[in-house]
């Protein structure tokens, strides 16, 4: 059985924290669906960065639902995160899990194939595919996968692990998240709303993923 549960990975950005508590928005985001939480913060200090990894990681402890550090793993053993996802340009994922242990949730950003080889080769718990649509969340210099595109990457990484947890980031909304489902993903990572009620929108979109897995599995 996987050990990460991807059906939806909601990602608690920095540049989200001067509108709402980070905390507070996790915490409501694993009472309404979320079954994996990411904090993503590109530019705060290492200190800031630690501090709020600690409130959000003491914000999810009731609720059961894991969270990771985007990028810093000395961030996530300092916060006692659950674990940590890597992209292209951060520590590689077998250097991660010596540091981290087996316990640790390792993810993975896969954008291309040689991603994809890198993926299949490393002792990861899941990948994430994408950018699959246009994103205004973060500078991404690589243009969108499109959902051809993250089909062919979901179907090498099928073959070669066939019980790895593959979703799909950037540009996702109910509709769309059927649409990656359809395609193969097994759930879809997506910013933090700050909806006028995050919760039903965090319920909703969930709602949409489990509909989409249930009608893919027939």
């Amino acid at each position: 059985m996987p050990k990460v549960d991807f059906r939806l990975n909601t990602l608690a950005d920095a540049r989200l924290g001067d509108k709402a508590s980070l905390a507070d928005l996790a915490h409501i985001a694993a009472l309404n669906g979320a079954t994996l939480i990411q904090y993503r913060d590109k530019t705060s200090s290492t200190r800031e960065m630690i501090e709020q990894a600690r409130a959000i990681a003491a914000a999810l402890a009731v609720t059961g639902v894991p969270f990771v550090v985007n990028d810093r793993i000395d961030v996530a053993l300092a916060a006692g995160a659950n674990g940590v996802h890597l992209g292209r340009d951060d520590m590689d994922a077998a250097t991660a899990r010596s540091i981290m242990g087996d316990t640790a949730i390792i993810g993975l950003t896969v954008k291309n194939e040689a991603d994809a080889e890198t993926a299949i080769a490393s002792p990861i718990d899941y990948a994430c595919i994408g950018g699959v649509y246009e994103t205004l969340s973060k500078h991404n210099p690589d243009p969108p996968v499109g959902l051809e595109g993250f089909a062919t990457l979901r179907a090498a990484l099928l073959a070669a692990k066939p019980d790895l947890p593959v979703g799909a980031i950037a540009g996702i909304n109910s509709q769309r998240a059927a649409e990656v489902v359809a395609a193969g993903a097994d759930g879809v990572a997506v910013i933090f709303t700050t909806a006028v009620d995050p919760a039903a929108a965090t319920y909703e979109l969930r709602a949409c993923v489990d509909k989409a897995l249930r009608e893919a599995s027939r």
